[in-house]
């Protein structure tokens, strides 16, 4: 078959390019502290979409930084007893979406939470010096900033406290919390499962977020990596901080939280992927700590994968 990036024998054994700050662990510990000293101060309003058998909800939470952030939330309406719940995260500039995406879960029984990114597509806010969406830029967005600044640690955060929330729901089992998500989504599963230790079971598909030095070499900072490219040309034409760029940037790439999972992880990609090469996604699939399995679509890129969501299903089932 043809390929985009290394052989699969060389992909199962790749460590990633994107340096590792040397202070990471102390960083993400300092902001879980941040995190756990918010008051979320949890709103739950009764969605105008109301289908027999599932009751729907808009939540709202404070997050780091007192933003606000919302969420879909549906339960079973009869099953208030503790059962399963499922987090869901969107693609980059993208929103939870709509309801009757989230209807087959709940008619199974779980509870379903499908967060709003902040500044993205939804209705979760941006706090960062502007009213409504900031939609592009959240990569390198705080970048000339404090590490601390970074947008997309807030949103890991966001992801972070969000499980958090929902197991301590009283028709929630907090034993039997499960995450998943598709591009950013899949990064966001990964960084809620390794900043949430309690979650079982985590499958995210093509994971964005993942090796940025990678990307750039490859020369595929277009897209959803685009940010990447723009930030050179605009802030460093001549690259005379690139090191520091991506060093700044390993602070939030989810190849180096990876090891921190401990969830059970169903991982989805596709070996023609150009929007997140697979190297990538292998760097955070390679340093995984937990049980793992990687389901492998040679033909496909950055797309739907042919009953993947069915996989998915039946292991999120087994909650």
């Amino acid at each position: 078959m043809p390929l985009i990036d290394l052989p699969m024998e060389q992909l199962l054994e790749y460590a990633g390019r994107n340096p590792r700050p040397s202070d990471f662990d102390e960083y993400w510990d300092r902001a879980i502290a941040e995190m756990r000293a918010v008051d979320p101060a949890i709103e739950l309003v009764k969605a105008p979409f109301q289908v027999p058998g599932v009751e729907c909800f808009d939540l709202f939470f404070t997050g780091v930084r007192e933003a606000r952030i919302h969420v879909k939330y549906l339960r079973p309406s009869k099953d208030h007893g503790p059962h399963p719940a499922i987090l869901s995260f969107h693609g980059y500039t993208g929103s939870a979406g709509d309801w009757t995406e989230k209807l087959a879960y709940a008619a199974l029984g779980f509870s379903v939470l499908s967060m709003d990114c902040r500044g993205q597509g939804g209705l979760s806010e941006d706090p960062g010096g502007v009213q409504g969406t900031t939609h592009h830029g959240h990569i390198i967005r705080g970048l000339d900033d404090q590490p601390d600044n970074l947008l997309f640690r807030h949103i890991f955060l966001d992801a972070a406290q969000l499980a958090g929330i929902a197991m301590a729901l009283p028709e929630v089992d907090p034993s039997r919390v499960g995450v998943t998500g598709w591009s950013q989504g899949g990064g966001l599963t990964l960084a809620c499962a390794a900043l949430e230790p309690r979650v079982k079971l985590a499958a995210p598909v093509y994971p964005f977020l993942s090796d940025y030095k990678r990307v750039w070499e490859m020369d595929l900072a277009s897209g959803a990596y685009q940010e990447l490219r723009t930030y050179f040309r605009n802030h460093d034409p001549l690259h005379r901080r690139e090191d520091e760029v991506f060093r700044r940037l390993g602070y939030i790439d989810v190849q180096h939280l990876a090891s921190r999972v401990t969830a059970t992880v169903l991982h989805g990609v596709g070996l023609m992927d150009t929007i997140c090469p697979p190297s990538t996604q292998f760097a955070a699939y390679n340093k995984l700590g937990g049980p793992k399995r990687m389901e492998v679509f040679p033909d496909f890129g950055h797309e739907g994968l042919p009953g993947h969501s069915d996989t998915i299903m039946a292991f999120l089932l087994t909650l």
